[in-house]
């Protein structure tokens, strides 16, 4: 596809805003959408704009993303509350500020090596985008050391004004914690206030984010929360407004059960009443080609995949089938 898709998809959410408000999803489509989970973090430096850039050229026709928020009210791009992970650096996004964010190496912990792409500990040879961030390594060609840095929400938008953008709010998964995600949902919407694009999603886990965010500004599509997605998923109740997508995993385990979350079946009927059908994979699903053939055969709307590339070929291999709902 070579990112055709996400193309036509732009021009489609300009072209179909009126008809979208009408009853019309733009985001139901033909071909499912190649969507770089954090830029495709099996592949490349995860949330990184080097990781976008290489998905995109790749063929990826969306990005997926995760914001954090620094100490002082920046929203910066990362998937997880801490740097720990991946970056040279310890401690909560929210107790680091902007400039302290901008020090740190991105890609520091990446490796192509095993199962685990970021684990530590590995020989020096195995990370070997480390120090290109902070200019120790020199970059690849084409490519410059802030690409390798913890970039800014308004940073990305401004880079990838072409294509489609799907945004989760982050925060800490603690119960009580539910206060950041909105605090976070917040600061996103001051971010996006003066931003009319229409190839936007935002997403959240928790509602009470979505929700807060869709108050603030309602012209953007969401994907709902847990709550959300179950209400509408166990009984048939709408999933909140201004939602245009579902994003869900494969299977769901809950109370000690595997619930088939992505079937023909589901996803027929959120294409029947109006919401596109996106799946990432959860800790008992194949992110692999097997899978996403089965995705395929599904009628989804976008795979979330951690390996666009290979994504890419297989999509270009295995057809749609002709009978997929087209919204």
């Amino acid at each position: 596809m070579i990112g055709s898709v996400g193309v036509a998809l732009g021009a489609l959410l300009v072209a179909f805003a009126p008809a979208a408000e009408a009853g019309g999803n733009p985001w139901i489509v033909r071909e499912p959408l190649n969507i770089a989970h954090q830029g495709g973090e099996d592949e490349f430096p995860s949330n990184t704009l080097y990781a976008f850039r290489r998905a995109v050229r790749a063929g990826a026709d969306m990005l997926e993303l995760d914001i954090g928020v620094t100490k002082d009210g920046k929203v910066v791009v990362m998937h997880d509350t801490t740097v720990d992970r991946t970056t040279d650096g310890h401690g909560l996004i929210a107790t680091k500020t902007l400039e302290q964010i901008k020090r740190l190496d991105a890609a520091y912990w990446f490796s192509r090596r095993g199962p685990d792409h970021y684990e530590h500990g590995r020989s020096r040879r195995a990370y070997r985008f480390r120090g290109i961030a902070t200019g120790d390594r020199e970059a690849p060609k084409g490519f410059k050391a802030a690409d390798f840095r913890v970039p800014t929400l308004r940073k990305v938008l401004r880079k990838f004004p072409d294509t489609p953008i799907n945004i989760e709010i982050k925060g800490r998964t603690e119960a009580e914690e539910t206060a950041e995600y909105v605090t976070n949902a917040e600061a996103l919407a001051r971010v996006l206030t003066k931003v009319e694009r229409q190839d936007l999603i935002v997403a959240s886990f928790r509602q009470q984010a979505v929700d807060r965010f869709h108050e603030l500004l309602p012209r953007f599509g969401l994907s709902p929360g847990t709550d959300g997605f179950a209400g509408w998923f166990l009984g048939g109740g709408s999933p909140g407004a201004g939602v245009v997508a579902f994003q869900v995993p494969i299977t769901f385990e809950f109370g000690g059960q595997v619930l088939q979350i992505t079937t023909n079946d589901t996803v027929a009927r959120a294409h029947r009443e109006g919401f596109a059908w996106h799946n990432w994979f959860g800790s008992g699903d194949s992110d692999a080609p097997p899978t996403w053939a089965t995705l395929i055969d599904y009628c989804v709307d976008g795979i979330m995949t951690s390996r666009p590339t290979k994504l890419e070929k297989v999509l270009g291999s295995h057809a749609a089938p002709t009978s997929c709902p087209s919204g």
